[in-house]
């Protein structure tokens, strides 16, 4: 009776021990600054789970990998089942493809859409290179027909609130949610690239790329802070566009980037997720004595002083004008939304140079002086 009764107790012991994440789902995948993502890892699978980003209280998606060189499990948890490494996927956003190619992993795509707004040089050049990647027309009406016909066995998507994904929701094709876009802070979604590696077979190169990026941001956000507590340079963003002016919030991930560069965001008390909506007045307001003006636009010539004055005659009244400290960025020539997402400590370093009052320099610079 007492041997058995300390084989009962060691029995109830490591039972008491076993993690929950033994329930069939895997091991949890620490993740540092992602939010709407979970990952775990078993011995035949990886889960990845994705949160609705409009109600983080409930699931999105969950994806079940599988690597193609194991026999489907008999037992799997409940979810979207995906064959890895992907070999022929369509990919409907650049950034994304900009990531693959990061991870050299531009193999496993098989279709693309919005083939023209590629602005990276270097996915133009691959995809001249490999016509075998279909073009699959626009991204908000892709060739569902040609995908079939092709035997795609992914598609990446964006997903919208309270949308679906038109035809290709009666598809029967996995659709792989990419709510990267939804994160708040710019390594939240830097850090999904660990989901996308693992979906095209290179878990280990993206979370080595990881942790390059992460520590390059995090260091160039400590040499900022070591700048000490003297005033940081007001910031006031992009253009208005018919009578009304966004600026980014506190919350957002452009926000994030001025506070991290050491700028000072002239709407960081807005708690708005994305950029706020004004008036010019409401801005005129706040930064008519702002020290820096960041301006985004897409257009086939450089910004000048001059056309800004003649498209919006009340950019005179402001001081960065004034003083010549407007910083532009022209997407129709620098692949700033394929690059930055994956990359955010290239922008960090490039606003920490303009805050700081030098000159941006170097091949990932995104902001430069507009021209006098």
């Amino acid at each position: 009776m007492k041997y058995l009764y300390i084989l009962i107790t060691a029995l109830l012991l490591a039972a008491c021990s076993v993690p929950a994440t033994h329930s069939g789902e895997g091991q949890p995948v620490s993740l540092s600054h992602a939010t709407l993502l979970g990952m775990a890892e078993a011995d035949s699978f990886v889960v990845a789970t994705v949160k609705n980003p409009w109600d983080t209280t409930r699931t999105l998606a969950t994806y079940v990998m599988v690597p193609d060189s194991l026999p489907m499990p008999r037992h799997l948890p409940q979810g979207t089942v995906v064959r890895t490494p992907l070999r022929r996927a369509v990919v409907t956003s650049a950034v994304h493809l900009a990531l693959l190619a990061d991870l050299d992993a531009l193999g496993g795509v098989g279709g693309v859409t919005d083939a023209g707004y590629i602005v990276s040089q270097r996915i133009r050049d691959y995809l001249q290179r490999h016509p075998n990647v279909a073009d699959m027309g626009q991204s908000m009406q892709p060739n569902v027909e040609r995908m079939r016909m092709d035997k795609v066995d992914a598609v990446l998507v964006s997903p919208f609130e309270n949308a679906g994904h038109g035809a290709l929701d009666n598809a029967g094709i996995p659709l792989i949610e990419c709510a990267d876009y939804m994160e708040t802070s710019p390594l939240a979604r830097a850090e999904w690239m660990r989901f996308y590696g693992r979906l095209f077979g290179v878990g280990q190169r993206a979370d080595s790329l990881f942790a390059v990026v992460e520590q390059a941001y995090l260091a160039c956000k400590k040499r900022v802070a070591r700048r000490g507590s003297g005033p940081r340079p007001t910031v006031m963003s992009d253009l208005m566009q018919r009578g009304t002016w966004y600026q980014p919030s506190g919350r957002s991930t452009m926000g994030q980037f001025i506070a991290d560069a050491g700028g000072r965001n002239l709407w960081a008390d807005r708690t708005e997720n994305g950029s706020v909506s004004l008036s010019f007045e409401s801005v005129f307001q706040r930064a008519a004595k702002a020290d820096v003006w960041l301006v985004k636009y897409g257009q086939q010539t450089d910004l000048s002083y001059a056309q800004m004055l003649r498209d919006m005659p009340q950019a005179a009244q402001f001081a960065p004008w004034q003083k010549h400290r407007v910083y532009a960025c022209n997407t129709f020539s620098v692949p700033f939304y394929e690059e930055v997402p994956f990359h955010p400590e290239r922008l960090l370093q490039n606003l920490a140079d303009i805050f700081g009052g030098r000159t941006p320099q170097g091949s990932d610079v995104y902001y430069t002086p507009v021209k006098q």
